[in-house]
């Protein structure tokens, strides 16, 4: 059936609406979004997923790199932002619908995966705490597992649970920057009270603490450290971080976990923020670090979709035509893509000389962090809505659009 669809979609037609000439005219119908953004996922994720369960992932994997230190941690990088992206959609669990039956045999292919990730006598193994860089990862990582427990965590062999447990104590050794990086150990920290009911609290709970009381400027944005910088690093791990965090505290009921209520509400004017830099075209500000990141930069809005706490004033159909707008300029065509199916180092096409020295092949695959709202199901408003112009689509279309609010918590 799914097959059938794909086959269908190319027939229908692309409609204008009679009474005006708006800048976005191409609509398709709304089922066709969803199909598209798991199409799109497949094309990402599949090389990654189906290299590293055949213990290929380093022997297939194209590597580019600005840094010599690339190549020790790349794949694990790959695996888990991959991982990470995909994990709600996992979450969702099988069913005899053909994405269901396609979920499942994705859950199967990161069960293996994860198996072969952990296995020292592997060629794919890749949990090494050096260099310093793999924290990153194995706390991506580690939000993956929490955001599939019931059907990738609860699933594993036990001796691969326990390997992973090690693993991620393993980590202590390594120790964090101040700025986002301790958000790194306080999220392996929750992943451990989550799995097995104890952590080093002093490690859970120090970057909530300093991102609470001492680095918050306002209107959501957080500095990363002491200093400040204009980027996209408060969508890409500091919000999706600390709400991960501290709804592992809240649930176990710890005092700091009380700060979630408030840290939410930022995170919903922050999805705001990022709803309304989506331009009528589908494009957003080339500012600030990691653009290579390409959708990763809309981690927050993504996530804040998927927990449905999107402001009043922001239709679900118009985060989800914004962003899946953003996908169809990066990744309907192959521009992005080498011949192998890897991602390739650029914003949109091959453009090494955006990327940062500490990115690689690796990184780029945090793009998959805009699959979150792929977690909810194909019923949710989300997806079942029709299409809506997002903010910027109706300002310049001459459309009513509400004025952007600044919060003051």
């Amino acid at each position: 059936m799914l097959n059938k669809i794909f086959f269908m979609s190319k027939f229908f037609g692309r409609f204008k609406k009679e009474e005006e000439e708006p800048i976005f005219d191409e609509q398709v119908p709304v089922w066709e979004d969803r199909i598209f953004w798991v199409e799109t996922l497949q094309k990402i994720a599949l090389p990654v997923l189906m290299n590293l369960k055949k213990d290929s992932l380093r022997k297939n994997m194209l590597l580019e790199s600005n840094s010599s230190e690339g190549s020790k941690f790349a794949y694990l990088e790959a695996f888990a932002r991959v991982f990470n992206g995909i994990a709600p959609w996992l979450e969702l669990g099988p069913n005899e619908s053909e994405e269901g039956r396609l979920r499942e045999k994705y859950i199967d292919l990161t069960i293996q995966a994860i198996s072969v990730a952990v296995n020292p006598r592997k060629n794919d193994y890749m949990f090494y705490n050096e260099p310093k860089q793999s924290l990153v990862d194995m706390a991506l990582f580690a939000q993956g597992l929490l955001r599939s427990k019931n059907q990738i965590w609860l699933n594993l062999p036990m001796d691969v649970q326990a390997k992973i447990i090690d693993e991620l104590k393993n980590s202590r050794l390594i120790a964090p920057y101040e700025n986002h990086w301790l958000l790194y150990t306080s999220l392996i920290e929750a992943t451990l009270l989550e799995f097995t009911g104890e952590c080093d609290k002093e490690r859970l709970v120090y970057a909530i603490h300093k991102f609470r009381d001492e680095w918050y400027i306002g209107d959501a944005i957080y500095n990363d450290g002491e200093d400040f910088a204009l980027n996209y690093y408060n969508s890409i791990f500091i919000h999706p971080m600390l709400n991960d965090i501290l709804m592992v505290m809240r649930k176990y009921r710890l005092a700091d976990g009380e700060f979630l209520d408030v840290q939410l509400m930022r995170s919903s004017r922050l999805a705001s923020q990022l709803e309304r830099s989506i331009s009528p075209n589908g494009t957003f500000p080339v500012v600030g670090r990691s653009m290579t990141y390409r959708t990763g930069v809309f981690h927050t809005l993504s996530q804040v979709a998927l927990l449905r706490i999107l402001p009043r004033n922001i239709e679900v159909a118009q985060v989800r035509s914004a962003l899946t707008k953003v996908l169809r300029n990066l990744f309907e065509g192959n521009q992005n893509f080498s011949n192998g199916g890897w991602l390739i180092m650029g914003l949109n096409g091959h453009q090494t000389d955006i990327a940062e020295n500490d990115i690689n092949t690796g990184s780029l695959y945090i793009c998959c962090s805009v699959f979150l709202p792929l977690g909810l199901d194909s019923n949710d408003p989300f997806w079942s809505d029709e299409f809506a112009e997002w903010t910027s689509l109706k300002a310049w279309n001459g459309h009513y659009a509400t004025i952007d609010q600044p919060i003051n918590f």
